[in-house]
């Protein structure tokens, strides 16, 4: 649940891009590693790659959808040079996963094609959980947590959790390794976010505090 929890909550950052039918500063990188990991992921999960954890493809395939309706989203609404630079990095992820799915199927026997698609659904999903991470130099920057959404980062921490539990109860290190390790990256998000908001409050309060000196 708390995986399409993650998919969901993201609507509000989308309804403002199509309110103001801008993509402003917000990046649309997580959203391509999102769906590359999605599509890999399904893959890793449909029983001609690895038994027994179908639920990795139904949940991943959901997500795909959601993930390609936001990619969609920064091609209508983003600037023309980044209508182009979204568009590429589309076709890209689709031209990886057909020549995995093409390589797997062709160069692997079962049980070597599990080894193979889960090394690659690992690092994947570490690039996915790390890749919100490249807006920290905007936040810095802008000393503003506007562009990283709390609840973003929250569900994210939550999935990661629920898969790694999940990887853990079928024994399997490809699910339960690269859910920890985004499960660190979701606290350090998470106390990131805490940080610069808890500086944006102190700095608003102090023009307060010395009208009253």
């Amino acid at each position: 649940m708390s995986a399409l929890y993650s998919y969901w909550i993201r609507q509000p950052t989308f309804r403002r891009i199509v309110t103001n039918r801008s993509t402003e500063q917000f990046s649309g990188l997580p959203y391509i590693y999102s769906l590359l990991n999605c599509l890999i992921c399904l893959w890793y999960g449909l029983p001609v790659v690895a038994h027994g954890v179908i639920l990795v493809a139904t949940v991943n395939s959901i997500g795909a959808v959601f993930q390609l309706v936001y990619v969609s989203l920064f091609i209508i609404y983003g600037e023309k040079k980044r209508k182009v630079k979204m568009a590429g990095y589309l076709v890209a992820v689709f031209c990886v996963f057909a020549v995995v799915v093409h390589v797997s199927l062709r160069l692997f026997n079962h049980q070597t094609r599990r080894i193979f698609v889960g090394y690659l659904s690992v690092a994947s999903l570490i690039s996915m959980f790390a890749s919100p991470l490249f807006i920290i130099n905007l936040v810095i920057r802008t000393r503003s947590i506007e562009f990283m959404p709390f609840y973003l980062s929250l569900s994210t921490f939550l999935m990661s959790i629920s898969f790694f539990a999940y990887g853990v109860l079928k024994e399997d290190a490809f699910i339960y390794v690269p859910n920890g390790i985004g499960a660190l990256l979701g606290i350090v998000q998470l106390l990131l976010y805490s940080y610069y908001s808890r500086s944006l409050r102190e700095d608003s309060s102090e023009p307060l505090m010395s009208s009253y000196a």
